[in-house]
C-alpha cells in the first residue's frame, strides 16, 4: 500500500478550512496535523471541531504566549496576544525573587510568563474562581513553582500573602454584559462567561481588585490591569479610589 503523500493532507484540510471561513487556513492546517501526527483519524475529528468553529487553540490544545506554549482546552479562557503588553510591563517592574500574583489568572499565562523572564525567578501564586482554567494553570505555572489559589479575587488567597505581593498584574473581565452579544462566536460560545463579562460598564471586577490592592501589595509593590482605551479613566479612577498612585501605559 502507497502512502498518500503528506501534500494531500495540507490541501484538503485548508481547502476544508477556507470553507469554513478561517482567515489564516494554511497556518492552522500545519498546526492542526502537527496536532494529529500520523493519526490521519484524529487529524478528521480536530479539522471537524475547528470547522464547527471551536477556537483553535482548544483545537490543538495550546497558545503562543511571550514565546511560551500555554496548556489551554475546552472550556478555558484563550490568553490574547495583546496581554503580552501586560506581561512585558510586570516583568520590567519584577525584581529576582519578587513575590508576583497573577489574580483572575485563567490558564496562567500571565505568571508563566512573568516568572520565565525574570532572571533568577520569582515567588509565583496564581489564583482564578475559575476550577476548569485551573487544571491548566496549574500545569502552565509548575515549571516556575507556582502556586494555584482557587476562589473569589484576594478571598482565594492564603493570608501569608497578605502584605507581601511585589507585582500583582490581573487581566480581569472587561467586557461590558450588554457587549458580549457582540464577541466573536468563538469566544462567546466557547470560552466560560465568567471570564468574558465585566458588569454594566465591564469595570466591575476592575474595581474589587482597586478596592483591596493596598492590603495585599508590600510597600514600593506594583498592580498592573489590562484595560481598554475607552474605559481606562474609570479603571484609573477605581485605582485611585483604592489608594493607588496611577500611571497609564498604551501599545498599538
Amino acid at each position: 500500500m502507497t502512502r498518500r503523500p503528506r501534500i494531500d493532507h495540507v490541501t484538503s484540510t485548508v481547502e476544508l478550512l477556507r470553507a469554513a471561513g478561517c482567515v489564516f487556513a494554511e497556518e492552522e492546517a500545519e498546526l492542526l496535523i502537527a496536532a494529529a501526527g500520523d493519526d490521519e483519524g484524529r487529524l478528521a475529528g480536530l479539522v471537524a471541531r475547528r470547522v464547527e468553529g471551536e477556537p483553535l487553540e482548544h483545537v490543538v490544545g495550546w497558545a503562543e504566549f511571550c514565546g511560551l506554549r500555554v496548556e489551554v482546552g475546552a472550556g478555558a479562557f484563550v490568553p490574547r496576544r495583546r496581554s503580552e503588553f501586560l506581561a512585558e510591563e510586570a516583568v520590567g517592574l519584577a525584581r529576582p525573587g519578587a513575590v508576583v500574583l497573577d489574580l483572575c489568572c485563567g490558564v496562567g499565562a500571565l505568571g508563566a510568563a512573568v516568572a520565565s523572564q525574570v532572571p533568577g525567578g520569582v515567588e509565583l501564586h496564581a489564583a482564578d474562581i475559575d476550577p476548569a482554567a485551573l487544571v491548566y494553570a496549574r500545569r502552565n505555572v509548575a515549571p516556575y513553582g507556582g502556586a494555584v489559589w482557587e476562589g473569589d479575587l484576594y478571598a482565594a488567597l492564603p493570608a501569608e500573602l497578605r502584605g507581601r505581593v511585589d507585582v500583582l498584574v490581573v487581566n480581569a473581565p472587561y467586557v461590558p454584559t450588554g457587549e458580549i452579544a457582540l464577541m466573536p462566536a468563538e469566544a462567546r460560545v466557547h470560552e466560560p462567561l465568567v471570564s468574558l463579562d465585566g458588569g454594566e460598564d465591564g469595570l466591575d471586577v476592575h474595581r474589587r481588585v482597586a478596592a483591596q490592592a493596598l492590603r495585599w501589595l508590600a510597600p514600593g509593590g506594583h498592580l498592573l490591569i489590562e484595560t481598554s482605551t475607552r474605559q481606562a479613566p474609570l479603571t484609573a479612577s477605581a485605582l485611585t479610589a483604592g489608594g493607588l498612585a496611577v500611571r497609564a501605559a498604551t501599545s498599538e
